[in-house]
C-alpha cells in the first residue's frame, strides 16, 4: 500500500491564483490578482537586478536589512518584525505555532481563502461569521468566540469584497476578544486605503500583547513575483514564528528589492492616487450599467451580476473572448459576481467597453 497523506490535509481544496492566459487569445489584458498595473518601483528593479552577482551566497537569514527599512519607515521596532514569502507564508507559520487538532479560526464571510487552509493543515476547524451585508460583522464574529478559539483573521480591506472596518471597530473586536486569542489584521491593501476612520492596526499592535498586523509587497509595491511580505507584532508571537519560519525564507534579491520598494514613497504615492481617480472613474461607470458595484477601498471592484440573462458567467466568457481576464468568485460563496482589479487608465477604459458590449449584446 502506498504512502498516504493526512486526511484533513486531503480535504484542503487547493488554492487557486487568477489566470493570466486563454486559449486562443493573443493579447491578454490580466486584471484578476489586484496587481500594480506599473509594476515596481524602479528603484526596486535596479536594486533586484544588482543583487544578481551575490546569487550563490545564501541570504542574510533573518532578513535583517528589510526588517530595518522597514522599521525606519513606520517607526518601529525591527525586532518586534518578521519578514516571510509573501504573507501567505506568515499565515502558515501562524497556523503552525497557534493551531492544533480541533481549535478553531474564526473569519468573517468572504476571508480571504487561504485562512481556512491554514486552519486545515493543522487539523483545525474554521468558523465563519456571516457578514453585515458585505462587510464584516463585529458582533457575528464575537458570537463565535469559544474556550477553543485561537486565532481571529480579519481582512482589513477585505479582498474579495473591497469593504472595511473603521478602526473603532476592529478596537471593539480586540476589547472584547479573550486575551489568549490572537487577532490577525491582514492589511495587505492598506497603502491604497484613503479613508479617514481607517488604520492599518500598527497603533493597536503596539498596544496589545495579542494582536499581529501582516503586510505585503505584492500590491501596491508591484513585487508579487518576488513573493515577500512582513508583519508586526508582541515580542513573545515574532518569537514563535521565527521558531517555526524556514531558514533563509526571503532571497537575496527579494530582500533588496523591498528595501528599495518601500524607500521610493513617490512611486507608492503615484500608485495610490491613480487608484484614487480609477475607481472613482470606473465604478460609476460599471453602475451605469445597470450592475450592482460595492464600494471599495482597495484596488479592485466586486461587480454582481443577475441570477439569469446577463450572468456573471456569461461576462466572463464575453470578456475574456475580448482578451479580459477578470476574477470569478464562487470559490468565494459568490457565484453572481466578478472581481475588476484597477489597472491602467487605458486597460479600465478598454474593460469599460467590453462590458458595455456585454451588456448591450
Amino acid at each position: 500500500m502506498p504512502p498516504k497523506a493526512l486526511p484533513t490535509i486531503l480535504e484542503i481544496e487547493p488554492y487557486k491564483p487568477g489566470e493570466s492566459k486563454v486559449a486562443g487569445v493573443a493579447k491578454i489584458e490580466k486584471l484578476a490578482s489586484n496587481e500594480n498595473p506599473f509594476g515596481p518601483s524602479p528603484k526596486a528593479k535596479a536594486a533586484f537586478a544588482a543583487a544578481a552577482d551575490g546569487l550563490a551566497i545564501y541570504p542574510e537569514g533573518g532578513a535583517t536589512i528589510l526588517r530595518d527599512a522597514i522599521a525606519q519607515r513606520y517607526g518601529l521596532d525591527p525586532a518586534r518584525l518578521v519578514c516571510g514569502a509573501g504573507s501567505d507564508e506568515i499565515f502558515f507559520m501562524l497556523g503552525r505555532a497557534y493551531l492544533g487538532p480541533g481549535d478553531e479560526m474564526i473569519q468573517s464571510q468572504y476571508a480571504f481563502s487561504i485562512y481556512k487552509i491554514v486552519a486545515q493543515q493543522s487539523a483545525a476547524i474554521t468558523k465563519t461569521a456571516k457578514n453585515d451585508g458585505y462587510t464584516a460583522d463585529v458582533d457575528a464574529m464575537l458570537a463565535l468566540v469559544t474556550p477553543k478559539t485561537k486565532l481571529v483573521f480579519l481582512d482589513n480591506p477585505n479582498n474579495p469584497t473591497g469593504t472595511y472596518l473603521p478602526f473603532s471597530e476592529v478596537r471593539r473586536l480586540h476589547a472584547a476578544l479573550p486575551g489568549n486569542v490572537l487577532l490577525v489584521i491582514d492589511a495587505a491593501y492598506a497603502e491604497y486605503v484613503r479613508k479617514n476612520d481607517y488604520s492599518s492596526g500598527l497603533e493597536l499592535v503596539s498596544e496589545a500583547d495579542n494582536v499581529i498586523m501582516t503586510r505585503t509587497f505584492s500590491k501596491i509595491y508591484g513585487l508579487a513575483a518576488l513573493r515577500l511580505g512582513w508583519a508586526y507584532g508582541p515580542a513573545h508571537v515574532i518569537d514563535a514564528l521565527n521558531r517555526v519560519r524556514s531558514p533563509f525564507n526571503c532571497s537575496t534579491p527579494a530582500q533588496m528589492a523591498g528595501v528599495a520598494a518601500i524607500g521610493d514613497s513617490d512611486f507608492a504615492d503615484k500608485s495610490a492616487d491613480h487608484n484614487e481617480r480609477e475607481l472613482a472613474r470606473v465604478r460609476p461607470a460599471i453602475a451605469a450599467l445597470g450592475l450592482e458595484v460595492v464600494p471599495s477601498a482597495g484596488n479592485f471592484l466586486l461587480v454582481n451580476f443577475p441570477q439569469s440573462g446577463k450572468t456573471a458567467d456569461a461576462a466572463d466568457a464575453f470578456l475574456r473572448s475580448r482578451g479580459y481576464i477578470v476574477r470569478a468568485l464562487k470559490v468565494y460563496g459568490l457565484p453572481n459576481s466578478l472581481r475588476f482589479s484597477i489597472g491602467t487608465e487605458a486597460q479600465n477604459t478598454g474593460v469599460l467597453a467590453a462590458l458595455k458590449d456585454f451588456m448591450s449584446s
